[in-house]
């Protein structure tokens, strides 16, 4: 049986959409809450201990991976199909990497301050768009677990404006969306000031 959800901003392909695990979930409020319970034990294992390698593919893919684990058989690993934003599947490996190795380089020589680097990190990630659906709620906490390995308080993201929270459609998201937008034009101000707000 094909099921449409709409699981956030990004639209699954049928074959993305048969890799859903419970089988009784049809309506988009159920795929809600088993992946907000799925997320939810990942944030506990995440957040209990410190991660040697956290900027690792193979922790980025871990993460995803528990985090969806028990509502997607594609958890944890890269999309296979073009999206209308991101990068080429076929260079997201590469591309993983090399924001890896970028901010690893930016953390040990001090090249930006640390909200704006934990923010120019998500945001590239976010283009990269790895996985075929939650890339915006992964980066948001592997940002989060960025900044408490550095000692650095994690980001708000939006929380403190009573406008509702990423997931919904109220006007923080659109206020995420639209700092995202801006970064990618290189204005990163808008981000800044949403990920304390």
């Amino acid at each position: 049986m094909s099921r449409t959800f709409l699981t956030g901003g990004t639209p699954l392909d049928p074959d993305e959409s048969e890799g859903l695990i419970p089988s009784h979930v049809s309506t988009q409020a159920e795929l809600n809450r088993v992946e907000q319970a799925n997320i939810l034990e990942a944030v506990t294992w995440a957040t209990s201990r410190k991660h040697s390698r956290l900027l690792t593919d193979e922790f980025i893919r871990e993460l995803h991976r528990r985090m969806f684990k028990d509502v997607w058989k594609w958890a944890g690993l890269y999309r296979r199909t073009l999206k209308n934003f991101g990068v080429p599947p076929e260079t997201i490996p590469v591309e993983v990497k090399k924001l890896c190795e970028d901010t690893h380089y930016w953390v040990q020589n001090k090249v930006f301050p640390w909200d704006e680097l934990a923010a120019r990190f998500h945001h590239r990630l976010v283009a990269i768009h790895p996985f075929p659906n939650g890339n915006g709620r992964h980066a948001r906490l592997l940002t989060d677990l960025l900044l408490r390995q550095q000692d650095q308080k994690p980001f708000s993201w939006g929380a403190r404006t009573g406008q509702g929270v990423i997931g919904s459609d109220g006007m923080t998201r659109e206020r995420y969306i639209e700092a995202l937008r801006s970064a990618d034009r290189q204005d990163f101000g808008p981000l800044l000031d949403f990920v304390r707000s």
